[in-house]
């Protein structure tokens, strides 16, 4: 286990743009909070300053969100492949460590280190811009970002998502680490243009789209609709939107987390099933390169 958090901890010095960029992300949102131009103008009826609050801690979380997720799928197209570029696997493949270890700390890395790393970006940032949109801002709005139950949700909510996103992608993760494998350049291209020609093949000779369907539930719609019992208003309506509101939700954030719901359904283990697969012709594509 220590071999393996050593292992995780080497990628995070190589891949500096991994706690960069967060910081980065919340340094510049705070800098907009502190000199930007604050003003909430809402049509109709006011929220109250709960649901306020609960609205711009969640928007603040899906910034972080987003970015998180772009930049986890391009350290996984190019952890393997940037080991063969710059030829250190070379080195590594002379010490006492495994394939399987190797490429399974790059896994836990994309799929948890990372997340967690924005987690961490995201809580300190908001907590910076609540204090200075406090000092800033009219008093009903400062005093909305200062909620605890709020705010304990926003983490029951982020861990869940690191939780429960690194079983639902963890196919996607096991391709992306065949082709950072597998491939000596262009790894982005060959990412996509497999899945592509599969479905092309399929709706041309087949007259069938079970192969695209299947792409857009894992990427699209496939998770929320899995992972959370009703998303038919907002999630920013489980901060406190009145129930009158086009944005309305259940009352809470623990209303909507279906955990067993999601462990229950064979598309999360027919997932995972078939990501172990990808991620052990990971590991025999690499134990395999001799020449980088």
């Amino acid at each position: 286990m220590t071999r393996f958090l050593w292992l995780i901890r080497r990628e995070l010095w190589e891949h500096r743009a991994a706690w960069i960029l967060p910081a980065a992300i919340g340094g510049l949102l705070v800098l907009a909070a502190s000199f930007g131009h604050i003003d909430v103008d809402i049509a109709g009826a006011r929220p109250g300053p709960n649901a306020l609050g609960g609205a711009l801690l969640f928007g603040f979380g899906i910034v972080f969100l987003c970015a998180m997720l772009v930049y986890s799928s391009w350290y996984l197209l190019d952890c393997l492949n940037a080991d063969r570029r710059d030829r250190s696997i070379l080195f590594w493949k002379s010490l006492p460590i495994g394939d399987a270890q190797t490429v399974l700390a790059k896994l836990a890395t994309g799929l948890v280190a990372i997340p967690l790393i924005y987690f961490a970006a995201a809580d300190v940032t908001t907590l910076a811009i609540a204090f200075i949109v406090s000092l800033r801002a009219r008093a009903w709005i400062g005093s909305a970002l200062w909620h605890p139950g709020q705010w304990l949700q926003l983490q029951a909510l982020w861990l869940y998502l690191i939780a429960t996103l690194s079983i639902w992608l963890l196919p996607v993760a096991g391709w992306l680490l065949l082709v950072s494998a597998s491939v000596r350049r262009a790894a982005v291209l060959w990412s996509l243009l497999p899945p592509l020609v599969a479905v092309w093949i399929e709706r041309v000779f087949l007259g069938t789209n079970w192969f695209g369907r299947i792409l857009v539930t894992r990427l699209v719609d496939g998770y929320p609709a899995t992972a959370f019992h009703d998303l038919s208003g907002s999630l920013l309506g489980a901060f406190g939107f009145p129930s009158e509101s086009p944005l309305a939700a259940p009352a809470s954030v623990w209303e909507l987390l279906a955990p067993l719901r999601f462990l229950a359904s064979p598309s999360t283990w027919a997932g995972a099933v078939v990501g172990a697969a990808l991620i052990g012709a990971a590991i025999r594509v690499r134990a395999r390169t001799v020449d980088p």
